[in-house]
């Protein structure tokens, strides 16, 4: 995808991919490391646009220990880069828990772009059955809700739904959908796929924050330790 010419008001270096867009598909690399012996290696990911055009690459920034022994919940960094290779967004992940049994302690992700000032966040709020978060600006306001379903299995051959909510919670604005990737894939690998739809008019940093939440949506819920499945039902 080639750079839209001119950059809006307010629109960091780089994001000027995500102006004209009003959805995202990522692609997780198979890693052979991981299909055959479930040995974590950085995970990589490809970001393309409606037309199969390649926007962003993503890659996980951390050390083997870490991805090894934390598995699902490691902390990380992802820096996003363009088609010439700039950084132009950076995800941070601290390490936390998702278990709704500690409540003051959740997931989060914070977003940076370009890297060093955030423009926005991720953040988990507490729930009992289905997957909630908030999204927030870089000043810390709401802007929009995420919702995610009770049962997030993929293996049945559809597609897993994640609603965008606008910030009252009452309006579905976009989704993030975890698509069915084929059963051996699905199987034997924690390579996703992910489509990303939100308004075409949402503030272009939004639209990177996201970004940022299917990252953290995948590593919470479809990232496998061993090649071991971690979709399940419910936050227990």
């Amino acid at each position: 995808m080639n750079i839209p010419q001119g950059r809006p008001a307010n629109c960091p270096p780089g994001l000027e991919y995500l102006t004209t867009v009003d959805q995202l598909m990522v692609k997780q690399k198979v890693e052979l490391l991981e299909a055959l012996i479930g040995w974590e290696t950085n995970n990589k990911f490809t970001v393309k646009n409606a037309q199969g055009q390649k926007v962003f690459l993503a890659v996980e920034i951390n050390d083997c220990c870490t991805r090894n022994c934390c598995g699902p919940l490691r902390p990380f960094e992802m820096k996003v880069l363009d088609n010439y290779k700039n950084e132009v967004i950076h995800f941070e992940r601290p390490l936390a828990c998702d278990s709704c049994w500690f409540p003051c302690c959740l997931q989060s992700l914070n977003v940076f772009s370009p890297p060093g000032a955030l423009i926005g966040s991720i953040e988990q709020e507490w729930s009992l059955l289905t997957p909630i978060f908030v999204i927030k600006n870089g000043a810390g306001d709401i802007v929009l809700r995420i919702e995610g379903p009770i049962c997030r299995y993929s293996m049945c051959g559809g597609d897993v739904d994640f609603k965008i909510l606008s910030r009252d919670g009452q309006t579905e604005v976009g989704r993030i959908s975890k698509q069915w990737s084929g059963l051996l894939r699905e199987a034997f690998t924690d390579a996703d796929y992910f489509g990303i739809s939100f308004p075409g008019d949402l503030d272009v940093r939004m639209k990177a924050v996201m970004l940022g939440a299917c990252f953290l949506i995948d590593a919470m819920f479809y990232e496998k330790a061993g090649n071991r499945e971690s979709d399940g039902i419910g936050m227990l």
